[in-house]
């Protein structure tokens, strides 16, 4: 308001008129204040609270080329405040986050309810449940977790299947398809093991005897799907019928990727998802975020990508003290 009320004085304008047109419009400032205003300075946290607001703001601005707003808007007060104290707020607390972003008018993103795609097979004889709904390890490649969603198109449903890793949670690999069907999600594992076997990290373990964890459903428990496990070296471990806790680390992905990326506020949607090519731009842009800028509890609020590297420079022993014990915690 100072700032106004000086660029009217540049331009010829006494305090006391401008002053007058500002209580007509009813912003409700005197002289008085204008003169109190210039010569105090302002509270720290009127401060702090203002270079934060700008924060906030600038990540709900519509991008010029997508008209989207950043993908971090989709955050809580929680993930919020690890995101702020990454970018230049290290002291910001969690009671003042939740403050500016009501100021802000932001909420974060609440998940929605989820639909059961999961077709069982009739086969009885499948593979016992190795992980034992522990969905942790303490290495990269020791367990993949898999399950596949959809998403609805003019016409039916576009099926996108992802491979996880249950280390870093990162996302190795995804596929797409119109029919859900076994060659879909095979492919998403052949993607998966390319991804690997192709990264140039020291002290990568090797892919040979990953367990490989998946639901009960048909395109999982099929016999061409079994025999690219065997042929790949990897362990099948399969959840009970009807239990989604069995495979609760994969339905996580599925959820986020539904209620992050397909939901129709999304910032990842720039339409209408007319076709499986609107759905295929769609993942591309979410998994990248989700493995390289997505902040995850689960991980400390670091990224997948960040929480591999700091395995390798552990195991190369470049890492430092610091960055060793957040990777314990």
């Amino acid at each position: 308001m100072t700032e106004f009320i000086d660029q009217q004085r540049e331009r010829g304008y006494a305090v006391q008129q401008t002053c007058v047109a500002l209580n007509t419009q009813g912003v409700k400032v005197s002289a008085r204040t204008y003169r109190s205003w210039k010569s105090k300075e302002p509270a720290p946290r009127v401060v702090t609270d203002a270079i934060v607001l700008n924060a906030l703001h600038d990540l709900q601005k519509l991008d010029e080329k997508t008209g989207r707003p950043k993908p971090e808007v989709l955050g809580g007060r929680r993930k919020m405040r690890a995101w702020l104290q990454r970018n230049g707020f290290p002291d910001i607390s969690k009671h003042v986050v939740g403050r500016l972003m009501r100021i802000a008018g932001m909420k974060g993103l609440v998940r929605g309810r989820r639909t059961t795609t999961t077709i069982r097979s009739k086969d009885k004889i499948r593979a016992k449940d190795l992980l034992n709904r522990n969905f942790s390890t303490d290495a990269p490649n020791k367990a993949w977790v898999t399950d596949f969603t959809y998403v609805p198109i003019r016409g039916g449903f576009a099926y996108v299947s992802f491979v996880i890793d249950l280390f870093s949670r990162r996302i190795l690999s995804w596929a797409s398809s119109t029919p859900d069907d076994t060659e879909f999600v095979e492919e998403a594992l052949q993607l998966a093991l390319w991804q690997r076997r192709n990264e140039r990290k020291p002290h990568v373990r090797p892919v040979f005897r990953t367990v490989h964890h998946s639901d009960a459903g048909s395109e999982y428990t099929s016999r061409r799907y079994t025999q690219t496990l065997a042929a790949e070296g990897l362990v099948p471990s399969i959840g009970t019928i009807g239990d989604a806790y069995d495979n609760a680390a994969a339905e996580t992905v599925m959820g986020l990727f539904k209620n992050e990326a397909v939901a129709k506020e999304s910032p990842f949607r720039t339409g209408v998802l007319a076709t499986e090519s609107d759905v295929v731009e769609l993942v591309v842009d979410w998994v990248h975020w989700y493995n390289f800028d997505r902040l995850h509890s689960t991980l400390g609020y670091c990224t997948p990508v960040e929480i591999e590297e700091l395995y390798y420079d552990e195991m190369s022993g470049s890492l430092p003290d610091e960055a060793a014990s957040k990777l314990a915690a």
